[in-house]
């Protein structure tokens, strides 16, 4: 068990979502590849490897990269039509996805006294139906998707509920939760996974396998 202490109680807890409430990013990985396989096995491939090391990474910057290993030129219509496509494609898979250990309990068993808020990289509209089909939504204070960035979510909701970067933590699997956490100076707590080795091997903060493993 590992047990996070604050100098403060903590007020504000801020969680990702995909591996984080749910394992969901190896199912977005093979919608991207099924997409992208029109092009070939080996762009395929590659897309799906680089989705997975950039896991909070919107799908509205990474289609852009994509066409462009494709040897295909961007356009907004064609980002939109392939944005389309993907959650056509995904959001069935994440609705199915495996929870991550322990999550709806830490949820449950804490939602009266924290303030509870979802900041994720998927479209604000799709998450929000998500969330209310998986049963969720009631723990969160705030559902935040694209396109809001995470950092500016994070100050938003900081700035808007008056409480100090001390009182807050942000749990999360994907660089850009980490940059999100450290442009507010809040704590950072790293959810491991197979897919984010690299980056347990670069911070240094507090980590879990999953919730059970956490005590606040």
């Amino acid at each position: 068990m590992i047990s996070i202490v604050a100098s403060r109680p903590w007020e504000i807890i801020f969680l990702d979502f995909d591996g984080v409430v749910k394992d969901s990013v190896a199912a977005k990985g093979e919608a991207f590849e099924q997409i992208f396989l029109p092009f070939g096995a080996d762009i395929a491939k590659e897309v799906r490897r680089h989705h997975e090391a950039n896991g909070g990474m919107s799908r509205f910057d990474k289609i852009p990269l994509y066409l462009g290993m494709a040897g295909v030129q961007s356009s907004g219509e064609l980002i939109a039509e392939y944005a389309g496509e993907f959650s056509n494609l995904v959001m069935q898979k994440v609705i199915d996805s495996h929870w991550v250990p322990g999550v709806k309990q830490f949820l449950s068993k804490h939602y009266a006294d924290k303030q509870f808020f979802l900041i994720t990289a998927t479209p604000q509209e799709e998450i929000q139906e998500i969330v209310e089909i998986i049963g969720i939504k009631h723990f969160f204070i705030k559902i935040v998707g694209t396109p809001v960035k995470k950092a500016d979510a994070i100050h938003g909701i900081l700035e808007t509920a008056n409480v100090s970067a001390d009182r807050a933590i942000m749990i999360g699997d994907s660089e850009s939760d980490y940059q999100g956490a450290v442009a507010n100076n809040i704590m950072f707590i790293l959810r491991k996974t197979p897919l984010n080795r690299g980056l347990q091997q670069e911070l240094n903060c507090p980590m879990i396998a999953d919730f059970c493993d956490l005590a606040i």
